[in-house]
């Protein structure tokens, strides 16, 4: 006869059994939000001081009756921005009094104007400051999955040298308090990077597909992306079914925008047409940027253009040290990706540093030093570089007079 084990009743004074060990050893939501706030807490302060301090000197750097902090936020792209989260894409091509093709909203990807939207949706206030909340957020969402990320890497010393060096000290820092999308894309840029290095493949390939609809320069996402994939796979010497669906999702984002664009203009390539007679960008070898440099070495004498070429230079110098430092290799992927795709393209030269902000790659060697460096030595390195580099951003928000 089988006997079935009737359940306990515990007597009078008894204690009732608890839930298994391992349900009560989990964490609840709130304690969870609060051991990511503590492990985080360094580059949330990052952001809140660089933020602070560049609109701090943005502000100094406004000349008596000149245009608001605010205003200056939402110059140039940012324009751009808020008029899609606003207005939303035009039908077609547009054109000039005199009849010839211009530029227009459908050049900008769409996932920050999107992200615009829903900050204006849950806080309600205005498009244009719904931008430049969008754009912080971004920011310190960016700072936290770098610091994480490098601290995979490296060590949290490192990360903290490496985020302190990508949050204040670089030239066109200035965009990270701004409405643009270059915020943005980095989280999600670090983001895949991040997940890649943890094995998440799906979570990687969803984020690359949402990086690759914010910028053009997802590309390198994708690329970084597939040569983990590929790692994963010749470690364990066979095919994986993950990696490849990782990368499969990535590469669906910017054809289907670019598809969209063409086929609600009416031209398979109307995105590069609408690019090109805008912003006068196409791929020319880095034949533009090479000029650039050699007129302006020989014979320059203009401040922003002298610096730029130096700024330049500087960043190639620190990404072929980094190369030689045998960094993983889909980090030096992507950012030899983003290094390559600015500098070989045809633009206005004063806008090549901020599209170079995402890089990464340059400022590793520099971080691995002042992370293994006294902690006095590393903040004076540190405290003068952001300095100097939200001073340049406010400069070329208040007295450069054309687009960064």
């Amino acid at each position: 006869m089988t006997v079935i084990d009737e359940p306990r009743i515990p007597g009078p004074g008894a204690t009732a059994p608890g839930p298994p060990a391992k349900d009560r050893d989990r964490p609840l939501p709130l304690s969870l939000v609060r051991r990511g706030v503590g492990a985080l807490w360094l580059p949330l302060a990052v952001y809140a001081v660089t933020a602070v301090l560049q609109l701090i000197i943005l502000s100094w750097m406004i000349p008596a009756g000149g245009p608001s902090v605010r205003e200056r936020l939402l110059t140039w792209d940012a324009h751009w921005y808020v008029d899609v989260a606003g207005h939303g894409y035009p039908d077609g091509f547009t054109y000039t009094p005199e009849g010839d093709l211009t530029g227009n909203t459908l050049a900008f990807f769409p996932l920050y104007p999107g992200l615009i939207r829903v900050v204006h949706y849950l806080t309600g206030t205005s498009y244009s400051s719904s931008g430049i909340i969008a754009g912080h957020l971004a920011t310190a969402a960016a700072l936290c999955v770098l610091y994480v990320f490098v601290t995979r890497l490296y060590d949290k010393r490192v990360a903290l040298a490496m985020t302190v060096l990508v949050g204040g000290a670089q030239p066109m820092g200035v965009v990270f308090s701004m409405a643009y999308s270059e915020t943005l894309f980095l989280a999600l840029a670090v983001g895949t990077l991040l997940a890649a290095h943890r094995k998440a493949w799906v979570a990687a390939g969803v984020l690359a597909c949402l990086t690759s609809l914010t910028r053009p320069a997802g590309i390198a996402v994708i690329a970084a992306l597939g040569v983990a994939a590929l790692m994963e796979m010749w470690k364990h010497r066979r095919v994986m079914l993950e990696p490849i669906v990782a990368c499969v999702i990535a590469c669906l984002g910017t054809p289907l925008y670019l598809l969209w664009v063409g086929e609600r203009v009416g031209e398979t390539d109307a995105w590069f047409t609408i690019q090109d007679a805008g912003w006068g960008t196409k791929w020319d070898n880095g034949d533009a940027i090479w000029h650039f440099l050699t007129d302006t070495l020989r014979n320059g004498d203009q401040w922003v253009a002298v610096s730029t070429a130096v700024l330049i230079i500087a960043a190639v110098i620190g990404s072929i040290v980094a190369l030689n430092r045998h960094i993983w290799p889909p980090l030096a992927v992507y950012g030899l990706s983003i290094l390559v795709m600015t500098l070989c393209q045809s633009n206005y030269y004063h806008s090549k540093m901020r599209l170079m902000l995402p890089t990464l790659l340059f400022f590793i060697p520099l971080a691995v030093v002042l992370g293994r460096s006294k902690t006095r030595t590393a903040g004076l390195v540190l405290g003068g570089m952001c300095l100097f580099g939200m001073w340049y951003g406010a400069y070329m928000l208040t007295t450069w007079h054309y687009g960064i």
